[in-house]
This record gives C-alpha cells, structure tokens and sequence, in this order.
C-alpha cells in the first residue's frame, strides 16, 4: 500500500494509547529543539529525524517510518511551494529593477522627522507583503540608517517600525510561507485570511511599531553609523514609476480579495462567465502567476533588459527559496506524521474538551515551539498540524482567525536560538542585551497585540 492510498484511508498507522501517543508527540518535538538547538542541526534535517523519533516512539512499524512523512513533503510542496516559487520572482523582479527603490523613496519624499516612524511603518506594511522578512530587511535597513542620519534620529525610533511592519506582514499575511502553510493544513480560506490578517496586522505594526519604538529608543539611543551605504542603486531613469511598482505589489492581493468578495455577495453567480473568470483569477496560483507575468513585462523590460535577462532574474530568484522549500517540506511531512500517527487527534480531542478558547490554544501551541526552536515557520507547521483536527469542525471565519492567532504566536519573543535575532543584533550594531530589550520586545508586543486583535475578531464575526 502506498503512502497516498493510507492517507486516503484516513487510518492511523499505530494502534498505541492516548499517552503513547502524546509521549511521542513530547519525545518528536524535543527531539527536533535539541537537534536545532543544541545539534545545530539544519531544520530540514531536524524536522525529518524529529519524525522518524516520533512515528517509532508511537508503535509505526520502522518500514513505515517515513511513510506518513513523505506524503507529507509531497503535499506540502506541491501546495505551498509553487506559491512560494511565485512570490520569490515578483520579490526579486521589484528589488532588481529599482521597483523596491522607487516605492521607497515616494514614500519618504519630503516626509517630516516627526512622522518619519509613522511612514517608516507603513513603507515596511507595503514592501512587507510581496517580500520575504530577510529580503524586506536587507532593502530597508540601509534606508533605515540614512533616514535616521539625515534626521539626526536614534535609528531605534526609525528601525523598529520598519521591523514591525516586516514582521506582521511575514507571521500573519499570505503569500508568505507561514500563513500559507497553515492555510493548507487547517484547510482555511485564503481570501478570507488575507482579508483579516491584513486587519489584524495593523494595530499590530502601529502599537509594536511607531508607539513602542518612542520608548525603545530612550533605552536604546544608539546612532546611525557613518560609513552605512545602501551599496550601486538602479540608475534613475531606468527605475519605474511609485505607480507602476506599487501596482504589483498589490495585483495579487486584489485580485484574491476580489475572489473572496464575489464568493460572498455573488454566491448564486455560477455560470456566469464573469463570476467565473473574477474565481479563476482569484486562485492563489492565478493571481500569483498572473502578478509574475506582470512583473516579468513591466518590471523586468525596462533598462534594456532582453528576454534572456529576465529569464535570468528568474532563475536567480530560485537560489534564496531552496533552503525555505525544504523546511516547508519538511515540516509538512513533520504535520503529516502527527496526523497519520493519531496523535493530532488526541491532543485535538483534549484540547476540544478543556475550558480554553480554540484560538488561544493555537497561540499558545505556536508559542511554546517558537521559545523552543527558534523557528516562525517551525511554530506555524506544527501548531498547524496539531490543531488540524480542531479546525474541521469551525467555520470559515474562524478557521481564518486561528491561522492568524498560529502566525501571531509564532513570532513571539525572538530570542538567540532564532536567526532573526542575530541579522537585527549585527544590522543594527547592538549587543544582546540591546537587542532583547528592542527587537525581542518589539516581536512579543506584536505577537499578544495579534492574539488580542484575533480574539476581539471573533467576537464581533
């Protein structure tokens, strides 16, 4: 029997108690913290020995320890990877045209030192969405450094903001690997996640971003160095326009916001070839690809570039997102082992009878292994896969919100065993203690801040 004929099945592999079961669960995830942690073990790799340890510990017999894992990988890749593979392209196209460059500069153009936190904030909310975090802080930190210069600002009062609005859009927003892959695996909306999560990532980036930052800074008053360059920028005239690379960034997110809006006030439009077209072209697939292609013509042409250059841009925007695929895949096989083992539904069935909210329990769930491993997209996975059985009994609006309460939870305090931590410690010359005391702060606030707006959300939906 092949691994997708057990998983059609929907049968566990082991036959073990409850307590066997929740032993493996503890013994797998301790197994992939200490190998992190401690082993300095790739996550890719960890994640896949972290299922061995936890499919034998739970009586899956050895020939089949890997059974659950691989349809895991499989599925997981076939579902978020492609997606992934798309926003990467529309990331680099934007930042090797100049696109990235020109909505940058609008944005601050004859912006007062006063609201300079406030518009830093906003211009990492808009850059954040097609952007990975590592590519959204490598463009605006060295814009961060020469504002605050210019400015005669702590670059505290400048960079925290940039980092929040970075960080939101990375934990809560699709196309973002974190968010899709709970999508996927709580089987959730992605319309309707998109729509709240860019809700609830706003107060999020205002209070963890321009209001936290104000005190930050006094803690924290450290200045812009010197000799901080932004590296050979794309000569002027052959940038595009804050329009053309504004429209980019949003086509994908409009048009899947439109598929969610024609689902709920056009519901009876079936047959229609209007309805029909506005679904196609909201499919995370479509509208992906349709923002690459888009990008590919008004992004990569321009400078005299030739089919041949924007065929290699393309391919180049596949060497950052090798490493992120095989952790995703890795992690989706991780999710599928808890699955098929039984033990997602026996942590599912628990959590369903104890006196807590659903949606804090998701929090808490992706809090507890982002302390442990370090790891957002390690939290978002196995949080996804545990609350699984959970999810198939809610409906579409709060199968969203506990999408955005395991983002929220996944970011929460940053601390040395996350390599986020170290990139801003470096970028911003602080030390560990510096850093806990802003960038660890900033991405605690943002994670409660999150559950909070979550948890009001489903009162009032």
């Amino acid at each position: 029997m092949n691994a997708t004929m057990l998983l059609a099945a929907d049968e566990p592999l082991t036959t073990a108690g409850p307590t066997q079961l929740i032993t493996a669960a503890l013994v797998g995830i301790a197994a992939i913290v200490a190998l992190i942690v401690w082993g300095k073990v790739h996550p890719f790799l960890a994640l896949m020995l972290g299922s061995a340890v936890l499919a034998l510990t739970a009586g899956i017999a050895l020939t089949d320890t890997f059974t659950a894992f691989t349809a895991g990988v499989g599925s997981t890749v076939g579902g978020t990877g492609v997606l992934i593979a798309l926003g990467a392209i529309i990331g680099t196209l934007l930042v090797k045209s100049g696109g990235a460059d020109a909505i940058v500069e609008g944005f601050l153009h004859r912006t007062t030192p006063q609201k300079l936190p406030w518009m830093m904030a906003a211009l990492a909310f808009i850059i954040g969405i097609p952007l990975f975090f590592e590519v959204g802080v490598v463009l605006l930190i060295p814009v961060v450094m020469l504002a605050a210069k210019r400015a005669r600002q702590p670059v505290i009062l400048l960079g925290i903001p940039a980092l929040a609005g970075l960080s939101a859009l990375h934990g809560l927003v699709p196309p973002h690997p974190g968010p899709l892959i709970a999508i996927d695996a709580l089987g959730a909306n992605l319309g309707v996640t998109l729509g709240l999560g860019l809700i609830v990532a706003v107060p999020c980036v205002i209070l963890a971003g321009p209001v936290s930052a104000k005190f930050m800074a006094k803690w924290v008053p450290i200045e812009a160095p010197d000799t901080f360059t932004t590296g050979e920028p794309v000569p002027e005239e052959h940038r595009p326009g804050v329009a053309v690379s504004l429209s980019v960034v949003l086509l994908p997110v409009v048009l899947m916001l439109l598929r969610t809006l024609v689902e709920t006030v056009w519901a009876g439009g079936e047959g229609n070839a209007v309805h029909g077209l506005l679904m196609f072209l909201g499919m995370p697939l479509v509208a992906l690809l349709v923002t690459s292609l888009y990008a590919m013509a008004v992004l990569g042409l321009r400078g005299g570039r030739g089919l041949k250059e924007v065929s290699d841009l393309v391919g180049a925007s596949f060497a950052g997102i090798a490493g992120i695929l095989l952790i995703v895949g890795a992690g989706g096989g991780f999710k599928e082992t808890l699955v098929a083992s039984g033990v997602a539904d026996v942590i599912g069935d628990w959590l369903d009878g104890a006196a807590i909210s659903p949606l804090l329990a998701a929090w808490l769930v992706a809090v507890f292994i982002r302390l442990a491993t370090g790891s957002a997209t390690v939290a978002t996975i196995t949080a996804a896969g545990i609350m699984s059985p959970i999810a198939a009994g809610l409906d579409p609006v709060t199968t969203a919100l506990m999408v955005l309460a395991i983002g929220a939870g996944s970011v929460f305090f940053s601390h040395v065993n996350d390599a986020g931590f170290w990139l801003v410690k470096e970028y911003f010359g602080m030390t560990v203690p510096q850093t806990l005391k802003t960038w660890s702060l900033m991405e605690t606030i943002l994670s409660v801040v999150g559950l909070v707006s979550v948890l009001l959300l489903g009162l009032l939906v």
